[in-house]
């Protein structure tokens, strides 16, 4: 019989095998704000935080995937993804996959500093088998399944059937994991509407002093069809924070 104990500590002493692994360089890591790697950053009880309010709606409802998105590019849903991946799996109740579904602009793969030869793209247009993308970016309990070039057709090829079975196939794995997907903003495709059946939960990024209030309603209109996890006000700027409050009504 398997005890909870005993689970933690199988989750604790994961060696990785297949999954290829890198190591983030501490300066990559400075550079690209990957906060939650570096040590005495003044920042990293933000993202304790927003992973002890994401856990607690996942194990609430008994969900395994969130999927990070924000309104319009460079809202930083990238640079929140990898850090709160980390921060998930610094807890050793379970793992965390980070899956880049962004297509048109791949970034999560820059965001760790790791040499990405293949990506979810290859994995989609040819037979290159998903095994072979899978990284461990040097964190325990931690993969990247990273996006390599661009596709003006992203829509349409996450609404394969290929894509539909690796998502089910990434799902149920592993019972502890924990998925993040990574989606290209909303206001500028269908891709994040049209991959809402493959997440439980939503979490939107909005940047302090660019995301408009209508880009906010707008976003959260979109949003309507699946659970909103939280909103997350990224790169602010200042104390007053009151002047960036949107209404959500």
């Amino acid at each position: 019989m398997t005890t909870s104990n005993d689970q933690q500590h199988a989750l604790s002493s994961i060696q990785y095998t297949q999954t290829r692994q890198a190591s983030v360089i501490p300066d990559v890591m400075l550079e690209r704000r990957l906060v939650m790697g570096l040590k005495n950053d003044p920042h990293t009880d933000v993202f304790r935080i927003l992973r002890t309010n994401i856990l607690k709606q996942l194990r609430k409802k008994q969900w395994s995937t969130l999927a990070i998105v924000a309104p319009t590019a460079a809202c930083g849903k990238t640079f929140v993804t990898a850090n709160l991946a980390i921060a998930l799996a610094m807890e050793v109740n379970q793992t965390v996959l980070v899956v880049d579904a962004d297509l048109r602009n791949p970034g999560v793969g820059w965001q760790f500093g790791l040499d990405i030869e293949k990506g979810l793209l290859d994995f989609l247009q040819s037979d290159v088998p998903v095994e072979d993308l899978l990284i461990n970016p040097g964190f325990d309990r931690l993969v990247v399944l990273p996006g390599k070039g661009t596709s003006q057709a992203s829509s349409e090829l996450l609404s394969l059937p290929k894509m539909t079975s690796l998502v089910q196939e990434l799902k149920n794995k592993y019972q502890s994991r924990i998925i993040l997907f990574d989606l290209p903003p909303l206001l500028s495709s269908d891709d994040a509407q049209l991959f809402m059946p493959h997440y439980d939960t939503a979490l939107l990024v909005v940047e302090d002093g660019k995301t408009t209030p209508e880009e906010v309603r707008h976003s959260l209109g979109i949003l309507e069809a699946t659970n909103l996890a939280g909103m997350v006000l990224n790169k602010t700027r200042g104390s007053d924070k009151r002047k960036y409050q949107y209404p959500i009504d």
